[in-house]
């Protein structure tokens, strides 16, 4: 059991590696941290993002972790190197949610800006853009078999 400390910021949001070994956190502070899970040191600071982290999220495979920020961006980050493979532009608010698709192809994304975008992991090209919610979309995610997505809104919906 350990307590992780190297934010000086609020911790937004944390997700496991799909193999438990690594831990990476989000903040206020603008920067990610990859963590071993196992002795607590941290192995990586991701900066890069000009603003708060809203979101994190490992893909399936555990190679690269998806961003969501303040700086209505989200970028793709190697997950072993720490250095970043893409930034994904298109959301016109913050990025509140991101979430991998269960095969790692596809990335989904909520934002301020009421929209659920669906990207290609790979490309960073926008695939889809959703609408529906009358305010902030808060949380993403996809069904196991990766046919759909779930989202939840400021709006007191779940779509």
């Amino acid at each position: 059991e350990h307590t992780l400390q190297g934010h000086s910021d609020w911790i937004r949001s944390v997700s496991y590696s799909p193999d438990g070994k690594l831990i990476a956190s989000g903040s206020a502070d603008g920067s990610i941290r990859i963590w071993d899970a196992e002795t607590g040191e941290c192995k990586h600071t991701l900066q890069g993002h000009s603003h708060w982290i809203r979101s994190v999220s490992y893909s399936p495979d555990g190679k690269r972790i998806a961003s969501g920020s303040n700086d209505e961006s989200i970028r793709i980050w190697d997950a072993e190197t720490g250095e970043c493979e893409n930034t994904l532009q298109g959301h016109s608010d913050i990025v509140m949610s991101v979430g991998y698709s269960p095969d790692g192809k596809r990335i989904v994304s909520g934002s301020d800006d009421e929209s659920i975008r669906i990207w290609d992991a790979e490309t960073g090209e926008c695939k889809h853009t959703l609408q529906g919610h009358s305010y902030s979309v808060m949380s993403v995610g996809y069904s196991p078999d990766g046919k759909r997505i779930v989202s939840g809104s400021v709006d007191k919906s779940i779509r």
